[in-house]
């Protein structure tokens, strides 16, 4: 009996090595679409989706309004400087209202307060100066958020992907069949890849932001100096 086995397993040895032995079938071959992936992850996919395009469209309108803010015109402040050397505040404060930017806003109410002690115009000028940096930051933690949430958003939908993935084995009994689990199987890792795509995405939109804002902040800041230093300056 073990002589036969020896001799049949010698022939399948033979057979693999001459070639004579062909595996036949056919490979089925399947192709998915992104919408069709997210389909497959289940109800969770519609919070995850919302919180891109929410994403998406906080940087677009925060980016436009932060590049607009951080506009330098380098004639600006000697324009503002000759004005007030030669007496001509109204002429200066026409010049900031023509210019829609933070900084113009912040020197036009330093130079309504001229005439007020110095340390008042410069608090005057930090609380115009605050105030734009806060209308800067609107939105932006919106967008820190849809960075810690998406990715949590992906974790419940692997929950509740392997939860029902269990259930259906459970449901089955012996008769278990992959097809079955397939749909548990995808809600579980279709959700996850989709939290966290939309998660690194946010978080890299969301320190773009935060990085701009700074330099903004870096501006107003020495104008502000700037502006005082002019107030010291002698009048020629």
């Amino acid at each position: 009996m073990l002589y036969t086995i020896l001799l049949q397993a010698q022939q399948v040895v033979n057979d693999l090595a001459g070639g004579t032995i062909v595996m036949t079938g056919k490979k089925a071959e399947m192709s998915l679409s992104v919408f069709d992936l997210a389909i497959k992850g289940g109800w969770i996919m519609i919070p995850i989706a919302l919180s891109s395009v929410i994403a998406v469209y906080i940087f677009v309108e925060r980016y436009l309004v932060i590049s607009k803010a951080s506009e330098n015109d380098k004639n600006f402040m000697n324009n503002i400087r000759e004005y007030i050397h030669g007496g001509k505040i109204d002429s200066a404060i026409a010049l900031c209202r023509n210019n829609e930017t933070p900084i113009a806003r912040m020197i036009e109410k330093g130079l309504s307060r001229l005439g007020r002690p110095l340390n008042d115009i410069n608090t005057a000028i930090e609380n115009v100066g605050n105030l734009e940096v806060s209308k800067l930051e609107k939105g932006v933690t919106a967008l820190a958020t849809i960075a810690g949430a998406a990715p949590m958003l992906g974790f419940l939908g692997t929950v509740t992907g392997m939860v029902r993935a269990f259930y259906n084995m459970a449901a089955a009994g012996n008769n278990i069949d992959i097809q079955l689990l397939s749909s548990g199987i995808y809600e579980a890792m279709v959700t996850t890849v989709g939290g966290l795509i939309v998660g690194i995405l946010a978080y890299i939109l969301y320190n773009m932001l935060v990085s701009r804002i700074e330099k903004v902040v870096f501006l107003l800041e020495a104008r502000a100096l700037e502006f005082m230093d002019l107030l010291h300056e002698p009048v020629r």
